[in-house]
């Protein structure tokens, strides 16, 4: 049976949980058509206690207005509609589920950590924009909802393996007591209730269990600022004496989100105040702490030992050590002869290898010898079983490659403590190499940052085309450039009575009409044109290796197209149109500054005129 079958069979049998009043209102009406601000503010006008949290929600840091705001449809205006769902869902959960009916689900600490949750979503992405904070909130709110679904659905068979580890080392949680996780459970809840799939798709890859995510997608980057503020609202939950630990791996985390110490310092000390001020505007206890003393005691009782290969070819002392081995904690695999060792060590890799001298086909030197002149077989720390005292024996087993040796008869004390010696060794070499391994993604992360910062900076947000800035610094390039009297173009364009549009339909159509231009003016390009917003309604194309005549017809072309294609959808007083002006240099004469005016001028021209035309300067 699938997960979707399941989920299915769950929600018809009402074992999953279920919002109520508004919030159910709110989610069936949406189910079936879009809710309009006005009917959304209506909705929340019936409940005055749920007005009040909205409207807080709205004024509070860091997405509140810069006004505070007292009207509802203000602030729903402001937050978005899809968002003041969420939280006023988020809400309902919490009023629904403060107790229940499941023994082993402590509800107070669940919902304490969700709220530091959202309030951590909500700061990093503030910081570090992917999503709007406010969403953010509300999706970190959210995200542990499978664990309270599996409350719901099976109260009496919730076991401690479905509790939230407290350590953060996540692991995949089966299928096979219940056919469904947490983590379906969880996704499936929240597409069902209309989260957008964008925040989904993140959700999903923060619930994957990877160790690391590398996507540096929008939705990669959301996973990872999602793991980030699981990782802080566990430290704001733990005992104060458990702190400093979390706060170790909390700075190595932060590097990734261009966070030192002082900043992330900063950032908890809000968080934590944030947490505790929402905690009590909700009613949600902020001074419980889970402790980590019985998972340290669990945990202390199993030696996580290291992969160890045993290679002898007598069976008794395979018998003998493995034993030994394995009471100590390490997962022990064993071979007879130096070539099935070889053989293993290259398919699964064991950093630690006890082998004895005296073997045939392949005795332990030859095996030495073989994985040192590898790059694998380097990194092996390598101990020799041996009869022989003999110095120049001991010489050749060094030069070999061994690292440690133990003479026979074996001793176990002393085997076991070369072992450990070895095992800090080989810890120590892992250590390095991940941090090896974390510089280079840092680096990798900072390179993309920063050439995403770039595309930011010269980049226009709405239209998606270069900015102003882009403009003169690419007009500045074409110009120190060798030219040889090769021609440049300008065309600027301005929409023509593009402010009616935003005084009367107001500045969201005015918004969807600038998108539409931008459109419309990269489909009449050629592959050389460049398109780039000045602002407000005027934009300019960078025409190279074009003469005056044929960027007027360039220009002709865009006027023509974005009169014959009006924006869908918007009632226009008048029919969108736009006035265009060319100016054309050859070599550097005139100076790219005068080029821009004197196509300003052709502009001013058309404008002065009739408007919807082009004119060559």
């Amino acid at each position: 049976m699938t997960a979707q079958t399941i989920f299915r069979e769950l929600k018809a049998q009402q074992r999953l949980p279920l919002p109520s009043g508004p919030a159910l209102g709110i989610i069936n009406r949406n189910q079936h058509e879009h809710i309009s601000t006005q009917r959304l503010a209506e909705l929340v006008e019936t409940d005055a206690r749920l007005s009040s949290r909205i409207l807080n929600f709205a004024n509070a840091v860091p997405f509140g207005a810069h006004t505070p705001l007292t009207n509802i449809q203000d602030a729903i205006l402001l937050l978005g509609t899809q968002t003041v769902q969420n939280f006023i869902l988020g809400l309902s959960l919490l009023d629904n589920y403060r107790q229940g009916s499941c023994p082993e689900f402590d509800y107070s600490i669940y919902w304490s950590q969700a709220l530091a949750m959202a309030v951590a979503t909500a700061a990093i992405t503030a910081r570090e924009r992917t999503i709007p904070p406010e969403e953010a909130f509300t999706l970190g709110l959210l995200s542990g909802t499978g664990r309270l679904a599996m409350a719901c659905a099976w109260p009496e068979n919730y076991s401690e393996s479905q509790k939230p580890n407290q350590t953060d080392k996540l692991s995949p949680q089966p299928n096979t007591e219940f056919g469904i996780n947490q983590k379906d459970l969880c996704l499936l809840l929240l597409a069902d209730w209309g989260l957008p799939a964008t925040v989904l798709d993140a959700l999903a890859l923060k619930l994957s269990y990877q160790p690391e995510i590398t996507d540096m997608s929008r939705t990669g980057r959301l996973a990872r600022q999602l793991s980030f503020a699981r990782k802080i609202s566990s430290y704001c939950l733990v005992d104060t004496c458990y702190q400093q630990e979390f706060l170790a791996g909390l700075e190595k985390e932060a590097c990734h989100h261009a966070m030192d110490k002082p900043a992330l310092l900063n950032m908890l000390t809000e968080i934590i105040t944030q947490w505790h001020v929402w905690g009590q505007e909700l009613g949600i206890k902020t001074d419980v702490r889970y402790s980590l003393q019985q998972t340290r005691q669990a945990s202390s009782s199993q030696t996580s030992g290291l992969d160890l290969l045993l290679v002898d070819d007598d069976p008794m002392m395979i018998t003998r050590l493995s034993k030994l081995l394995t009471t100590a904690g390490y997962r022990v695999a064993y071979c007879r002869d130096g070539e099935s060792a070889l053989k293993y060590i290259f398919e699964h890799q064991p950093p630690l290898l006890i082998t004895d001298w005296r073997m045939q086909p392949m005795d332990g030197i030859s095996l030495c010898n073989t994985l040192r002149a590898t790059d694998l077989g380097r990194k092996l720390y390598i101990i020799m079983l041996t009869a022989s005292e003999s110095e120049d024996d001991l010489v050749d087993a060094f030069n070999a490659g061994i690292d440690d040796y133990v003479t026979k008869p074996v001793s176990s004390k002393v085997l076991l403590s070369r072992l450990h010696a070895g095992q800090r060794i080989v810890l120590l070499q892992q250590e390095v190499e991940k941090e090896q391994r974390d510089v280079q993604r840092y680096t990798a992360e900072l390179v993309a940052n920063n050439q995403r910062l770039e595309q930011m900076a010269y980049t226009d947000m709405l239209t998606d085309l270069p900015n102003r800035r882009y403009a003169l610094n690419r007009l500045a390039q074409e110009y120190e450039a060798e030219r040889r009297n090769r021609p440049i173009s300008i065309l600027m364009l301005d929409l023509d009575h593009f402010k009616s549009i935003n005084d009367t339909l107001g500045h969201d159509a005015g918004d969807q009409t600038l998108t539409h231009v931008a459109k419309l003016i990269k489909l009449s390009l050629r592959s050389t044109d460049i398109a780039c917003r000045l602002g407000g309604e005027e934009f300019m194309v960078i025409a190279l290796n074009t003469d005056g005549p044929t960027a007027m017809l360039l220009a002709e072309r865009i006027r023509n197209l974005i009169e014959s294609h009006q924006p869908e959808g918007l009632m226009l007083v008048r029919p969108l149109t736009v006035s265009i002006g060319v100016a054309c240099a050859t070599g550097h004469k005139p100076a790219w500054k005068d080029l821009m005016m004197q196509a300003d001028q052709a502009l001013y021209c058309v404008k002065q005129s009739t408007r919807n035309g082009v004119r060559l300067a």
